[in-house]
This record gives C-alpha cells, structure tokens and sequence, in this order.
C-alpha cells in the first residue's frame, strides 16, 4: 500500500546546512541588506489583502506579497523546498512532477485521486483554516529541527514566509510549508494505516483515506488522524468530515470519480464542459468579438476545462479542442501596438541593464504577444519577430 518507491517520511537530500545570514542570502543570490529589508518592512506594506468569494459561500482571504518578499519565497521555494527535499508519495498539490525511471509521476489532484481508484470506502478529512492555524513556531521547527539550518537563518525566513505570526493564502511559500508541517510524525500514520490496508493522501489541507471494502470502520483511522492534528494544534473541520460508502452515490476524490481503474470527471462536469465550448462557438460569430480581452479571457478558461479532459483520457477531449482552435481569438490592433512597444522597449534598454532579471520575463511576454500578432498579421509578426530574434542573445535563465 505505500509506494516504493518514495520515501515514508521527507527526507533533506544534503547534509550541508546554512548556518549564518551571508550563507542564506548567497543561497537565495541576495544581499544581506535585502534579508534586512524584508524583515523591516512595516506589518501593512508587507501583503495587500485581497478578498475572493468561496464556491460554498463568504470570502476567502488571499495576501498579495510584496515585490521583494516574493521574490525571495519564490527563490525558497526553488532552491529549499524543491532542490532540497524528497517528498513522500503520499503527498500532493504544489509539489512538481518528477521523473522516476524514465516515467513521469504527476503530483496534482488527479495523480491523488487515482491512488483511491476501485475504492468501496472513503473518509474524508480537512483541516480548518490550515494556514491560518500553521504558527511561526511551527515554522521555525521545519527549517531548524528538520532542515537543521541555525537559529538565525530559521528565525529568518521564519520571518520572510509568515505574517502577523502565521501563514496566509497568498505566500507563495505557504503551500509548501503546510504540506510539510506534519514531518515529524505522518509517516507513522500513512504506515499504520498501510497495515490494515488503506490508502491515504493529503491535498495540501484535505486528507482522504479510502478501502476496498464497502463496510470499513474508520475509526481507528480518523483517531490517529486527529491526534496527528492534535500535536500542531491544528483543528478539524467537523463540517467537512465525512464517511462515503460505494452504491450511495458514486465516490469522489477532489471532484473525480474513483470507482473506475482511473478517476473520471463526474457526467454533470462534461455537460457543463460541453456547454461553455458551445458558448464560445456562439460568441465568437459576435460581429469583431473575437479580438476583444472579454473573449480571450473566456476561450483561456475554456480550453483549460477541456484539457482536464485530457488528464482523465475522455473521449470527447479532441473533439472539443478542435471545436476551440477553429475560433481561437483574434488579435486587435491594439495587440500589434503592444507588441511593437514591447519590443521597441527591450531595443532601447541600456546594454548594462540587460542583465536585469525584469528583461527576460519582458522579452518572453513580448514573444508571446507577437504569436498573437501573427494569426491575422502575419507579415507585420515576421517583422517583429526577426527584431526579436536579435535581442535573444540577452536572455537568461533568470529567476524572478
């Protein structure tokens, strides 16, 4: 039941340490000054909060980083996180795929929801307000118990990835850290649990444990769940547990049918697909509208939902690309002036400030908008294109 090829707990892949500011801010490729910086920052100007509607009702709170915080959880992420963990396969969410004997193993929803596929049982687990509840001192244990850097490099970027004492939606090192909090002692759980044959995956906050059999007692489950929880402080949602049996109503797994070999997206979602291909279809015949922003931005979320399709092999997944690509949006004038401003822009830099990290993500965006170009304009992308194709030799392999 547990993969083999993962390791049951997270593992740090060096022994090397970082042990003074100097050596983190050598590691992140910043000053000690910028280190400094962040950690000075009044309260109010390190985030900007924003406020999202939920799908169930009331607002999510999301914190919008500030330039140099993000940046530097950007490089946490890449350099700590990423280039220095092995992460147990159990786990899933923002962890990126990786390539195992030359076969790629996802870590997204659907790689999670396939581990409970053929289940005849599931419990359902999730944590309430998880980040909120993820505490400084949590924090600081992961970078100074399990990562083993000093005190000073933990209090840190102890500092740099939480705010007001916490973590928040919008931290782009949250997800991370919050995936790892339960280093210490999830192994034993997913271990114990293995023994009496049961799956179990965490979603970044959402725990699920399913059977093959129909009529499985999870209590012994949901107890070392809870006490696990119980170790951080961490509460339960009551409202959100719940026991599914299969013959009710078909199982799901973060909105995928797991009776089946592989998950399916439930019948009502393919309808819902279907429909949104249809509208495009109808609002690209709109008189000019398919060069308009509204436009592009609906066929962007469409082809997204119809690439889902893709992820769980269903059939009408072709047939709905090719409905999408025959009304592909348009561009405007307004795109042919942007894209000769962006690049006029990226000719006129100084030859010093090319090594600025900001010219390769404009040099990129300015690609992009001369592909636009060049479905209607396709003598005028030629042009901008061999002008771009001079300015390739600045580009780096930068990290923003």
């Amino acid at each position: 039941m547990i993969d083999p090829r993962f390791p049951l707990f997270p593992e740090k892949t060096s022994k090397q340490a970082i042990s003074s500011l100097e050596s983190l801010a050598e590691a992140l490729s910043v000053t000690v000054k910028d280190l400094e910086e962040v950690r000075s920052l009044e309260s109010d100007k390190c985030y900007r909060l924003k406020e999202i509607p939920k799908n169930g009702g009331g607002l999510r709170k999301v914190y919008d980083p500030h330039p140099l915080i993000r940046r530097l959880q950007s490089r946490i992420n890449k350099r700590i996180f990423l280039d220095l963990i092995q992460w147990p396969g159990y786990l899933f969410g923002s962890l990126p795929n990786i390539n195992i004997d030359g076969q790629l193993v996802s870590r997204d929803y659907i790689a999670c929801a396939q581990k409970h596929c053929k289940a005849k049982s599931l419990l359902k687990v999730d944590v309430n307000n998880f980040f909120d509840n993820i505490h400084r001192d949590h924090v600081f244990d992961i970078f100074r118990m399990f990562l083993k850097f000093s005190d000073e490099v933990s209090n840190c970027l102890a500092d740099i990835c939480c705010y007001n004492g916490f973590l928040v939606q919008g931290a782009l090192t949250s997800s991370y850290i919050a995936t790892l909090c339960f280093w210490q002692n999830e192994g034993y759980v997913v271990k114990r649990l293995s023994r009496k044959g049961l799956i179990y995956t965490r979603l970044v906050d959402d725990i699920t444990v399913s059977s093959k059999r129909h009529d499985f007692n999870f209590e012994y489950a949901e107890h070392h769940i809870k006490m696990m929880l119980v170790d951080l402080d961490l509460p339960a949602n009551k409202r959100k547990r719940e026991i599914l049996r299969d013959g009710i109503e078909p199982l799901q797994v973060h909105g995928l049918r797991v009776n089946y070999a592989s998950p399916r997206l439930p019948a009502d979602e393919v309808r819902r697909i279907r429909a949104a291909v249809k509208n495009v279809v109808r609002m690209s015949k709109i008189n000019n509208y398919r060069t308009s922003l509204s436009y592009r931005a609906m066929h962007d979320r469409c082809m997204g939902r119809v690439n889902k399709l893709a992820r769980v092999g269903h059939n009408k997944h072709g047939d709905f690309k090719r409905e999408l690509v025959d009304v592909i949006p348009l561009p405007s004038v307004r795109d042919l002036e942007k894209a000769e401003s962006s690049i006029s822009f990226l000719e006129k830099l100084d030859p010093e400030r090319l090594k600025l990290r900001k010219y390769t993500r404009r040099y990129h965006l300015a690609k992009y908008r001369v592909s636009i170009v060049a479905r209607t304009y396709c003598q005028e992308a030629d042009d901008l294109s061999f002008r771009l194709q001079k300015l390739s030799v600045f580009v780096g392999d930068y990290e923003l």
